[in-house]
């Protein structure tokens, strides 16, 4: 390798390291502050009431709304289930994904931004039959729709 090759290869990668190390000492990235805000309260509870009040404050929801939950009657395998969700609800905010028989019930959770169409599409894992369960804050409301999915073998280690 030329000389001049090895010097540009050691100036490219010292400025990348002092921008780099710039940047986290000025406060512009600081990974701890988006890992705080991770709702580690709602992904450990077991009962989707103490989920809902740990994610959105408010435990209660109300059925219907026009929610539609897309995902296979049975799913040949739990490891990759895929799980479309829409809504017509005005003002959605926010679209979480339940599956009420999972160790950890609390798949996913997507908070949407201004003028987002409420759609979310995803594969998760389910350990066992049961329902999945689709919330959507709009509103100040929750509103729920649930959809019973039959696992023929467990992604959750089943």
């Amino acid at each position: 390798m030329d000389t001049d090759v090895k010097r540009r290869i050691l100036l490219k990668g010292s400025l990348s390291a002092s921008a780099l190390g710039v940047a986290v000492a000025t406060g512009l990235l600081t990974p701890g502050r988006l890992l705080a805000a991770w709702p580690d309260k709602a992904f450990a509870a077991k009962a989707l009431p103490d989920m809902l009040q740990a994610l959105f404050g408010d435990g209660n929801t109300e059925e219907g709304g026009d929610i539609n939950i897309k995902a296979p009657d049975i799913a040949e395998n739990g490891a990759v289930v895929p799980v479309t969700i829409s809504t017509g609800i005005a003002g959605a905010e926010s679209i979480s994904v339940i599956a009420i028989n999972n160790p950890a019930p609390l798949v996913a959770s997507y908070n949407l931004g201004d003028g987002t169409e409420g759609f979310v599409s995803t594969r998760i894992k389910m350990g066992k039959s049961g329902d999945v369960v689709a919330v959507v804050k709009a509103g100040g409301k929750l509103y729920s729709a649930k959809k019973e999915v039959k696992v023929t073998i467990g992604g959750c280690g089943g």
